[in-house]
């Protein structure tokens, strides 16, 4: 009964971030106001249809991990996009009729630049990718975190993207004393210089997730942060707290850990669109 109570558990509060991020392209290419979101409970059929339309097409980075898995199955069943190129080191196998259709670019992240072409004619970028100091060393988090991570943007907006969607941390803080946080801050605020018409951030707390490796101090990191700012104040009391920053079309935004966990509910309230719950739920 434990078991079967565990794994229900972690089947049901894996799923959040990934709603939050579909839901918000829905919205920008619907809208032509990027600031100005329509509710949750709407009529998502309609939103989705409507984008469907428009003929986008997608790339995904990190589609291997837990975010990426999650992300990938929930855009198929979806079909919005009219095609969806996972780019990553390595060719990954899929069983079933909906990946058929999937585009692969795999490409060496030493030697991004000549790599250019994998990265043109996508409108929306998606960027799971991401590691651990633990699992790849200070100088490897470094590479992969901040220097793919970025690489990958800049030869994204060359290559034409509109909007680029990334996976940080919650206290992600450039200037803060902790490698992780400071790396995850630095280049969030990198990718926003790039000036694309549309960058969101998304912030989760510690994710319910089986990972293969295990991630102990990336967990005490988050853990200790997320107590740290609830004594600060440093989410300002807010559970939707977003940053919007406008320059003509341009558009920025941080979609906290707490966003999340209330977007999601607002989700499980229209029984019509239960298949948007089945994203990562933060704590």
């Amino acid at each position: 009964m434990t078991l079967l109570a565990t794994t229900l558990g972690k089947a049901t509060g894996v799923l959040t971030l990934v709603v939050v991020v579909i839901a918000a392209v829905l919205n920008y290419f619907d809208d032509p106001d990027p600031v100005k979101y329509t509710s949750m409970a709407e009529d998502v059929k309609t939103l989705e249809e409507n984008f469907r339309q428009q003929n986008k097409s997608c790339f995904i980075l990190g589609a291997s991990g837990e975010t990426g898995k999650v992300l990938l199955q929930d855009l198929l069943e979806r079909n919005i996009f009219s095609k969806i190129t996972l780019i990553g080191r390595r060719q990954l196998t899929f069983e079933g009729k909906a990946y058929e259709n999937l585009v692969q670019e795999v490409v060496d992240f030493e030697k991004l630049d000549d790599y250019a072409a994998a990265f043109q004619g996508h409108d929306v970028g998606y960027c799971c990718l991401g590691t651990t100091r633990a699992k790849a060393g200070a100088e490897g988090f470094v590479r992969v975190d901040h220097d793919y991570v970025l690489k990958s943007a800049e030869l994204a907006k060359a290559g034409g993207c509109t909007q680029f969607h990334l996976e940080s941390s919650r206290g992600a803080d450039k200037t803060s004393n902790f490698l992780y946080l400071k790396v995850k801050g630095q280049v969030e605020a990198e990718i926003e210089a790039l000036g694309f018409d549309r960058y969101a951030i998304y912030r989760p707390g510690v994710l319910l997730v089986d990972r293969q490796e295990s991630r102990p101090a990336e967990w005490m990191t988050r853990k200790f942060f997320a107590a740290f700012s609830s004594v600060s104040g440093a989410e300002n009391g807010d559970p939707g707290e977003q940053s919007h920053r406008r320059s003509g079309k341009e558009c920025r935004e941080i979609r906290e850990s707490r966003e999340c966990t209330e977007r999601q509910q607002i989700y499980r309230e229209d029984s019509s669109n239960h298949h948007f719950i089945r994203v990562f739920t933060v704590i």
